[in-house]
């Protein structure tokens, strides 16, 4: 029979596993709608990752000031979903640069472009910037 304090640490433990899973599954159709090219669900998966991120960080936190802690398996479990987290939001600059550089072809700025000197041409402010 187990006590209630081993109870509420396998609930604490379970409510930290569905955070994970939350946002592990946020991340996942925010990968899904970036590689269909589709802007309106990547906005709204993105959306929905930050909050579910959010989330996270907050449970962390008071788990972590619990006696229990975190247990490890979750700890590394959540720092893999934040590492894919940041290879998303590289690829997604990555991505941005490639477009202003396009955009910079297609539509060249209005000043002149001096080949040898100190000027060099700006960047068109597109989604790198934002």
């Amino acid at each position: 029979m187990t006590s209630s304090s081993e109870t509420q640490a396998l609930q604490a433990v379970a409510h930290l596993e569905a955070t994970v899973a939350e946002v592990e599954q946020h991340l996942a159709a925010l990968g899904s709608a970036l590689k269909l090219q589709d802007a309106g669900a990547a906005e709204q998966a993105a959306a929905e990752l930050h909050s579910a991120l959010s989330r996270a960080v907050d449970r962390f936190n008071q788990a972590a000031r619990t006696p229990t802690g975190i247990p490890p398996v979750l700890r590394r479990r959540l720092a893999r979903t934040s590492s894919q987290v940041a290879a998303q939001r590289d690829a997604v600059a990555r991505a941005s640069q490639a477009l202003d550089r396009a955009l910079d072809v297609l539509i060249p700025s209005a000043e002149p472009v001096a080949v040898y000197g100190g000027a060099t041409r700006r960047s068109s402010g597109g989604l790198a910037q934002a």
